[in-house]
């Protein structure tokens, strides 16, 4: 609501003849190229707006800090050289957006200012701003009142930052090799991709169901089929499930897909990528993540056996089913009790990893954990796929993507019957995307790396929420 006397000198300001809300202002300059190229523009013309985060009143004399899209800088408002602009301090208030046309000067005491020649009010605001943003406890509230979070903590802004220019680095690199940005649908009548649940909802027109995309992966194939040998997109994606520090159910994904690759050189691409992003936005690939230091141009590559051979201390290969059941018992890992050897193998890897710190590629998993994905050309019980592990969460996903459209529909069938046909989201087999193999699709690979976590990773945030700009917050009490 808003506050009594903010709407007292906002009516004063009114019948003072004085526009609260007026419609623009000629802005020239912002903060941090003045600051920081002082020499070129002093006693220069200038004009300059922001939100004034502080003010000093001395007499005939005023000083104040106002915040751009750039930074801070200081305004100086003196009585004789504003004449009646200088009244409108009464009005004013800490939170209001003004603007100024003045000259760029040092104060005596050095301090670079711009001196006003004229002072106008831009916005009046009619709530005061927080007076220890920074110390607030309540996490929920930063992020239902981001517009203040980002007003008041600069260390929030530089996240969102740094989040616009990995974005932009990603880009930068698949541009380069001459990859083509698309979109595909977010709302699709059959969804699949992943295994996750829905958000549904009807279309009136049609009087049909339809889905919330999971995944944009079944479409960016298609596009591979039609031709374009090299596409990705920046996707929102959106799943049903939960809602943690590491996932929200809208969130951003990249995905990649270049004809007559395997996952060995998506693997390569991978870390290309990476390491071109870590030194675009930070300078280097070593970064500190909650205390631990990383290495994000050193990737090591394990297959999923010899993961957990390192971190549970045994050699499942050399287990048998009988053997391999009682040790997840022993490790009260629950499973069912028709559980294949590979699903076994899957659980015991799932349980520890979230406790992979370094910089890992995890390879040749089970064949039961996809049907998207070709089986190993050696090992016929695994598949060639890999995922990405790094500060106990999973960046990513890659295949040498299944394209025989027989053994495709037909493991996507099996999958489709292990789903429960109670929930509202029970997945059906997506006929078009099988038609589309039929038709032919090159030998494929595909990435998919989340972006939100990427960013969590490149800022040294715990939490999915510090990267998002509003993060899914339920109702407000």
């Amino acid at each position: 609501m808003a506050e009594p006397e903010r709407l007292e000198k906002l009516n004063a300001l009114k019948k003072a003849g004085i526009e609260p809300y007026p419609y623009s202002f000629n802005k020239t300059h912002n903060a941090k190229d003045i600051a920081e190229n002082f020499s070129k523009y002093e006693n220069q013309k200038v004009s300059v707006a922001g939100r004034l985060m502080a003010i000093r009143e001395h007499g005939k004399l005023a000083f104040g800090d106002i915040q751009d899209g750039s930074g801070r800088l200081q305004i100086w408002l003196a009585e004789d050289a504003i004449g009646k602009d200088f009244e409108l301090l009464k009005y004013v208030e800490t939170g209001d957006f003004v603007g100024v046309h003045g000259v760029a000067v040092k104060t005596k005491r050095g301090e670079i200012s711009v001196k006003a020649e004229k002072f106008v009010l831009l916005t009046k605001a009619l709530r005061h701003l927080p007076s220890q943003w920074y110390g607030l406890k309540d996490t929920e509230l930063r992020y239902r009142q981001r517009y203040v979070d980002l007003t008041m903590n600069e260390k929030v802004r530089n996240i969102f930052l740094t989040r616009t220019k990995t974005v932009d680095a990603i880009r930068e690199l698949l541009n380069s090799k001459n990859f083509l940005e698309v979109e595909t649908p977010i709302l699709q009548p059959v969804y699949g991709g992943a295994a996750a649940k829905p958000f549904k909802t009807f279309l009136n027109d049609m009087k049909i169901d339809v889905y919330m995309r999971i995944a944009n992966e079944l479409y960016l194939k298609r596009l591979i089929a039609g031709g374009f040998e090299r596409v990705y997109e920046f996707a929102k994606d959106f799943r049903n499930e939960s809602i943690d520090v590491t996932h929200n159910p809208e969130f951003t994904q990249l995905e990649y897909y270049i004809a007559y690759y395997d996952y060995n050189q998506m693997m390569d691409l991978f870390e290309e990528l990476i390491k071109h992003v870590c030194k675009k936005v930070l300078g280097t690939t070593k970064i500190e993540w909650q205390g631990h230091k990383l290495d994000l141009g050193k990737w090591e590559r394990l297959s999923m056996t010899d993961a957990i051979k390192k971190y549970l201390g045994v050699d499942v290969n050399d287990m048998s089913d009988t053997e391999l059941k009682k040790f997840c018992s022993l490790k009260k890992i629950e499973i069912n009790k028709i559980a294949t050897r590979g699903e076994m193998i899957n659980e015991l890897f799932e349980s520890f990893d979230k406790t992979i710190i370094q910089p890992t590629i995890i390879m040749n998993h089970p064949c039961e954990t996809t049907p998207l994905c070709k089986l190993h050309r050696k090992y016929p019980h695994l598949v060639e796929r890999f995922e990405i592990f790094v500060a106990g969460m999973e960046l990513g996903n890659s295949y040498s993507e299944l394209n025989d459209p027989i053994l495709q529909k037909k493991l996507l069938e099996a999958q489709v019957k292990t789903r429960d046909k109670d929930e509202p989201w029970a997945e059906e087999l997506d006929e078009d995307f099988i038609r589309a193999l039929e038709y032919g699709m090159p030998p494929t690979g595909g990435q998919g790396i989340g972006i939100d976590r990427l960013v969590m990773l490149l800022t040294n945030q715990a939490s999915i929420k510090e990267v998002i700009f509003f993060p899914f917050m339920g109702p407000e009490k």
